[in-house]
């Protein structure tokens, strides 16, 4: 394969880009009191499912039309931006959520985030509820990776006691390091490896376990990306597939290059800031912290998967869950089931059975 190194501004380094610069966006206090506003026009349609939340139910004279141009500014720019500013003491966790939804559903289409149906993710450690909690129910570092939508979105409720800092790097900026260093294991990341899924997202999808995917991909017309550490091992212990020894250090030596200082950028996100980032071209993780006891006191960020029609759609070897599936998903969704009081009261309730 002729490979060529990426150009432009989604191939950023990290200690050399300015992020505040690039990439923050301070809500000014006219757009917080639109975003007031805008609650109170929701709240007089009464209870509305986050589902049924669209920019018609939460109006955003001016703020509205900055956050309809963000998947575009997200697919052609650095890749990244913060929200800062929304005063998070202001409101109760459940408007809180209610707002968040509101801003999301300008900049895509609200996406199920499992089996489950969740269109409102919940990124906080349940290790000590869940026999098997993915990752995002687990607590710690995180190693970098992709998830699987166009734009995946985080809201910080509460910040750890120390540590658990947002870490990004751009996935052009890795595949340029390779091919400077290791053109050989690059030129395997644009080969299919066998990734296993998740069993109860493939039962309750369309029942396909295993799939060929391509971690790097240029069919879309720019650079894509979908890595993920778990599923490809997951194949090979399950006996789908045997990774050949230039795949695994392939990935490790990708591992490693995202979570190289002269490459990632690590990002503080306070209580109330909204991270946004192009899953296609961002890969995400996080550094270990320390938590609480309390269910209701943890590091806690929502979570949102959104899709934006109007992208390229992604090349078909490079999806592990398929547009199709996502009904399929969402099949299992009960109304207001991601609003956070709850959901926290019924991971706490979980947790107090457990103890006894």
């Amino acid at each position: 394969m002729n490979l060529s190194p990426i150009e432009g501004p989604a191939a950023w380094e990290g200690p050399q880009i300015d992020w505040q610069k690039e990439g923050l966006h301070v809500l000014s206090p006219e757009q917080i009191g639109e975003i007031d506003g805008a609650l109170g026009h929701l709240r007089s349609f009464g209870d509305t499912d986050f589902a049924e939340i669209g920019p018609e139910h939460f109006p955003l004279p001016t703020l509205g039309g900055f956050l309809a141009g963000l998947a575009e500014r997200l697919r052609t720019g650095p890749g990244f931006l913060l929200l800062r500013g929304l005063p998070r003491e202001r409101w109760q966790l459940d408007d809180l959520a209610r707002i968040y939804v509101g801003l999301g559903c300008y900049v895509g289409h609200l996406s199920p985030q499992s089996y489950q149906g969740e269109l409102l993710g919940h990124v906080i450690d349940l290790s000590d509820v869940e026999a098997q909690a993915r990752g995002y129910h687990k607590g710690g570092a995180q190693r970098m990776h992709s998830d699987n939508c166009d734009i995946v979105s985080l809201m910080c409720v509460r910040t750890a006691p120390s540590g658990g800092i947002s870490r990004i790097a751009s996935a052009a900026a890795v595949h340029n390091r390779l091919l400077m260093e290791r053109p050989d294991l690059l030129d395997v990341l644009y080969g299919e490896y066998v990734f296993r899924r998740m069993e109860l997202d493939a039962e309750f999808g369309d029942a396909t376990l295993v799939k060929n995917v391509v971690i790097f991909s240029r069919d879309s017309g720019q650079l894509t990306c979908n890595v993920s550490g778990s599923y490809p091992h997951r194949a090979v212990t399950a006996g789908d597939a045997a990774m050949t020894t230039l795949q695994i250090e392939a990935l490790e030596e990708m591992k490693r290059m995202s979570a190289s200082p002269d490459l990632y950028l690590d990002m503080e996100i306070r209580e109330g800031d909204i991270q946004f980032l192009n899953n296609r071209t961002i890969l995400h993780g996080r550094t270990g912290y320390e938590d609480a006891t309390d269910i209701a006191r943890r590091r806690h960020m929502m979570r949102l998967w959104l899709e934006v029609p109007s992208w390229p759609a992604l090349p078909r070897n490079q999806g592990v869950h398929w547009p199709e599936e996502r009904p399929l998903w969402l099949r299992q969704r009960r109304p207001f089931m991601e609003l956070p009081s709850r959901y926290l009261a019924e991971m706490s309730r979980r947790k107090l059975e457990l103890a006894h």
